[in-house]
Order: structure tokens, then C-alpha cells, then sequence
């Protein structure tokens, strides 16, 4: 017999969280007729009460009901006691899919949903590495526009960290070339808009490597396309070089005694990269970083004139000098 379902999604990001709740629907609804089967509530209108009543409404010329709630966070727990006791025992005929938004949800509601085993999706985009790159690759499989390698890349290294704004680029390129438009990454490139920031590794790992044009880019892209203010920047540095300090000196040799001595829990990745460039540098390197970071923390905060984009580029020139 069939049950009763429930589906809360869940991020900050508006248009995965969007996404991930038309997946959901299209696979719910399928191909019946969506004026039938699909009531939506959105808005800032519909009230708790509205809610429940759509859930316990039965179908009409159909065997089920799909009713999605969108920007369900603006209700508090408290608003939420119909529903929940609803969901003790909602109409077997019901798929419910609420669109919560960001912020935590309720225990009391999740614990409902998965009483009659509904579940809660958190929405996000991997950040890093092969996940990352994964989840990209299967949007551009998937989309409606035919992207070819060198236009994958492109999109791929211009978005950054910025994910969530594939959705929208994709929509735009199906707008302007049509459906199953087959696209270069030179059709692509006027419709990018700003560069994407990237995460904070990205720089360090520059560093490190003494890559200073490569550092420089990465900061700009950290600072304009990522909205990173010079001290936010700063904080990775003293945190990355802060590690490096307190093993030089040490006579540990590997990356687990390393992880144990920087309380690192978890990976031991970077510990090993604390120690590859602890020992790359040495203890004279090392202490003219400290102090270059020193010096720069003091001048950010008022004893420079220059201004803190200009400040951040001399340090980390400076920093990938070091790792010649």
C-alpha cells in the first residue's frame, strides 16, 4: 500500500536548493498532468494552517498529490504544531516537499518526517578535489547545452568556489544558443561575468611552491570574485605559517607525529604539507615570515597608508619569494 512521503530540503544556496527541489518534482509528478497533481504554497502569505490543509486535501482525477512549501524558515517551531501533528498520520496519498532554506531545521520536524521515514537532503556543492570536479561534470552532462571540453574547463576554473552560479549560466547559454547547442569554450566566454573566488588553500599552496604570479592571481580572485577582506586573508596566512613555526625545531618526521603535534584531527594532509614546507624553508625563512606577517598585520590596521589590497600583494610577492 502505498505511504505517505516527505522531503526536506535544506542549504544556503538559493539556486542548488532550487535545483535539487526540481529534481525531486519532476521525479514525483513525472509525466501526469501538473495542474492536477502539483499544488505550490510560496510567498510570504500562506499561513501553517494552509499547509496542512493542502497535505490533507485527497487527490482529484489522480491516484496522489504533490504539495511543495517553499521558504518554510520563516515559520519557528512553535508555528510548526499542526504539521507536525499531522505528519503522525498524514494521508497515504500525499508527497510533501518542503523548500526550508538555509538555517538549521527543527528536530521536532525532521524527527516527523523521518517517523513515517521521509528524510532531510542538505543542498550544497562540493568545494574541493574530485568531488568538486564530479559534481560539475555530471550538471554539464545533464544539461541541455552541449559543452565540449575546452568550454567545460573554462567554466570550470572561472566559477571558483562559486558554484552555485552554474545554474544560471547554463540557463542563460540555453536562452541565447537554444536547446542541444553544441558550444565552444569562445561562445561561452562573453556570458562568465566575474571570476569566482577560490578557496584559501589555493593561495598557500602557491606560496609554497614560490608560483608568485600564480599567488598573485589567486589573491585578487580571493579578495574581488570570493568578497575576502585583507585581515580574512591574513588569518589563513598566520594560520598556515603559525603551523610551519611550530614544528620547525621539532624533530618530528612524518606527517602523523606532525598531526599530533598540531592537534590536527581528522586528515593528516595538512600537517604533511606543515612539514614539506618547514623543511623547505628553514628555521631563517621561517622567522622572516613570521615577522613579514607581523609587519603586514600592523600596517592593515592603521600605521600604513597604503591601501590593504596593495599591502596583501607586497606580503604574499614577498612570502613566494621565500619558498625559492
Amino acid at each position: 500500500m502505498a505511504q505517505a512521503s516527505i522531503q526536506i530540503f535544506s542549504g544556503p544556496e538559493p539556486s542548488l536548493l532550487a535545483d535539487a527541489v526540481r529534481e525531486s518534482l519532476e521525479e514525483l509528478v513525472g509525466t501526469q498532468d501538473r495542474s492536477l497533481i502539483l499544488e505550490e504554497l510560496v510567498g510570504e502569505e500562506y499561513t501553517i494552517e494552509q499547509v496542512a490543509d493542502a497535505v490533507q486535501t485527497p487527490p482529484l482525477l489522480t491516484d496522489r498529490r504533490v504539495v511543495v512549501v517553499r521558504g518554510f524558515n520563516r515559520f519557528k517551531v512553535d508555528d510548526l504544531k499542526p504539521l507536525i501533528e499531522l505528519l503522525s498520520d498524514p494521508p497515504t496519498t500525499t508527497d510533501l516537499v518542503i523548500e526550508w532554506g538555509s538555517g538549521a531545521v527543527p528536530k521536532k520536524l525532521v524527527d516527523a518526517a523521518k517517523a513515517i521515514d521521509g528524510e532531510q537532503i542538505k543542498v550544497g556543492a562540493p568545494g574541493t578535489g574530485r568531488a568538486r570536479n564530479g559534481w560539475l561534470q555530471e550538471r554539464f552532462d545533464t544539461s541541455v547545452v552541449q559543452l565540449n571540453p575546452s568550454a567545460r574547463q573554462l567554466i570550470s576554473e572561472h566559477l571558483g568556489e562559486d558554484v552555485a552560479r552554474l545554474t544560471g549560466l547554463l540557463q542563460t547559454l540555453e536562452g541565447v544558443y537554444g536547446v542541444d547547442a553544441e558550444l565552444t569554450d569562445a561562445e561561452v566566454q562573453p556570458f562568465l561575468g566575474d571570476e569566482g573566488g577560490v578557496p584559501p588553500w589555493d593561495l598557500t599552496d602557491a606560496i609554497d611552491r614560490g608560483e608568485m604570479k600564480t599567488a598573485l592571481e589567486v589573491l585578487q580572485r580571493m579578495m574581488s570574485g570570493g568578497g575576502r577582506h585583507p585581515l580574512q586573508v591574513m588569518a589563513t596566512l598566520h594560520s598556515h605559517y603559525e603551523r610551519i613555526l611550530r614544528l620547525d625545531g621539532t624533530e618530528i618526521s612524518n606527517e602523523k607525529e606532525a598531526a599530533a603535534h598540531l592537534q590536527i584531527k581528522g586528515s593528516t594532509f595538512p600537517a604533511k604539507k606543515a612539514l614539506t614546507q618547514m623543511r623547505r624553508l628553514g628555521p631563517n625563512k621561517v622567522r622572516r615570515a613570521i615577522e613579514l606577517l607581523s609587519k603586514t598585520d600592523i600596517d592593515l590596521r592603521g600605521k600604513s597608508a597604503l591601501d590593504g589590497d596593495i599591502l596583501m600583494e607586497i606580503l604574499v610577492a614577498r612570502l613566494a619569494q621565500l619558498s625559492h
